[in-house]
C-alpha cells in the first residue's frame, strides 16, 4: 500500500486501471519518496512489442478511470519487471532502482 498525504493507494487498483490500455503488457505501481506527501506512486510499465506510448499519454489516459490522487507521479518503462520464482513481482527491486529504463 501506498500512502500519499494520509491517503491510501492500492497498487493492484492502479495496475488494473493502467492494464486497460491497449499497449501494456505488464505494470507494476510502488511508492517512491515525495518531499511533500511523504510517498506516491511509480508505475513500471512493460509494453507489447512494436507499441509506443509516452508517459503523458498514459496518465491521460487514467482520467475518469482511477481518481486523481492514485495516479502515478511519474511512469518508468522497463523491458520486464523481476519476478520470484513463483511469478510475484519484486517491488522492492523496483524500488532500489534496480531495473533499467527501455529506450
Amino acid at each position: 500500500m501506498i500512502i500519499r498525504g494520509g491517503e491510501n493507494i492500492y497498487p493492484a487498483e492502479v495496475e488494473k486501471a493502467i492494464l486497460e490500455h491497449e499497449a501494456v503488457e505488464d505494470v507494476a505501481v510502488y511508492g517512491v519518496p515525495d518531499e511533500r506527501w511523504g510517498e506516491v506512486g511509480r508505475a513500471a510499465v512493460v509494453l507489447k512489442p512494436g507499441w509506443k506510448v509516452n508517459d503523458e499519454e498514459l496518465l491521460t489516459f487514467l482520467r475518469g478511470r482511477i481518481a486523481g490522487y492514485k495516479k502515478p507521479k511519474s511512469v518508468e518503462f522497463v523491458s520486464c519487471l523481476p519476478r520470484t520464482a513463483a511469478g510475484k513481482i519484486m517491488r522492492c527491486k523496483l524500488t532500489e532502482g534496480s531495473q533499467s529504463p527501455v529506450d
